[in-house]
């Protein structure tokens, strides 16, 4: 982003709803290139960037590449995505980079133009009237690329950036991210919501829970699921549902505040239909359970 720093429930009640859960339809995974206008969009932000360059450097602000992002919105967003902050700013991991926040931010907010605005300012405002002259210019360039460019060129980039090679291992293209906005995903009992730059997601977000009995159910079609969020001195523990069975209890207590962490992982021989629930225990003193996405490999 140029220039925004981004910051005891009873077994039978728990069944119960699990059993709901497992009756529901499963929706199909979305990878990025599924979400309609996707590939075009992305064209377009990177031409109004930085005219499409990958070596692309903004002096004054340090943003850097196709995509413009600025240091510590790279530093957190390749944290988050490729596993390290200092992963080199490749053509490759600019696109996983970019690709990945895109992703989350259209399932937000479901419309380009506020996602073009989003990565411009940092906000998910709807209402244009709120938007900046300037914001407006910014995201009319955009669009009119974008309605004008049906198939978007797929010719590689001449000039790779200045840099080390490329040692960073980009997650594998089957792998799918669902942040907590992930409108599927069924929530029981008083969430909350927590900001921290180090999240994953277009906001940087999770959804919290210190009651017990609070639960949050996530259908899924893969082979394999990771859940994430942070670990801390005040987090507390939950129980882990897998198609209805109890298949774990989690404690996500730490001695210092670790916001990227896998919390409880599974995987499959083959890929299948599936619903992961997490309950919150509300653990005296630290009753805290968060979730910040899942992981889905296909």
């Amino acid at each position: 982003m140029r220039d925004h720093a981004r910051r005891p429930i009873a077994a039978a009640i728990v069944l119960a709803f699990v059993v709901a859960s497992i009756g529901a339809a499963q929706p199909p995974a979305t990878a990025a290139h599924d979400i309609p206008g996707f590939e075009r969009f992305l064209y377009a932000l990177g031409q109004v960037e930085s005219g499409g360059r990958y070596n692309a450097l903004n002096r004054s602000s340090g943003a850097y590449g196709k995509y413009q992002i600025i240091p510590s919105s790279w530093r957190a967003w390749a944290k988050a995505i490729l596993g390290s902050a200092n992963a080199p700013k490749t053509p490759a991991n600019q696109e996983t980079v970019a690709r990945s926040k895109i992703h989350f931010a259209f399932h937000k907010v479901g419309s380009w133009r506020v996602v073009a605005y989003w990565w411009l300012t940092g906000r998910t405002t709807r209402n244009e009237a709120r938007w900046s002259s300037f914001a407006r210019g910014y995201v009319n360039k955009i669009m009119k690329i974008y309605n004008r460019t049906a198939t978007p060129p797929t010719v590689p980039p001449a000039t790779p950036p200045e840099g080390p090679p490329d040692t960073t291992v980009a997650p594998p293209p089957e792998l799918i991210r669902y942040q907590e906005t992930f409108t599927q995903i069924d929530w029981s009992g008083p969430w909350g919501s927590a900001m921290h730059r180090r999240y994953a997601g277009p906001t940087d977000t999770v959804r919290w829970a210190n009651e017990a009995g609070a639960s949050a159910s996530f259908p899924f079609t893969g082979k394999s699921v990771a859940w994430m969020g942070p670990k801390g001195p005040t987090r507390g523990r939950a129980r882990v549902f897998v198609d209805g069975a109890h298949v774990a209890t989690i404690d996500l207590r730490a001695r210092r505040f670790q916001p990227v962490n896998t919390l409880y992982k599974a995987s499959w021989p083959e890929s299948g239909n599936h619903v992961l629930v997490v309950v919150v225990l509300g653990t005296k003193g630290r009753p805290t359970v968060a979730i910040d996405e899942f992981k889905v490999g296909k």
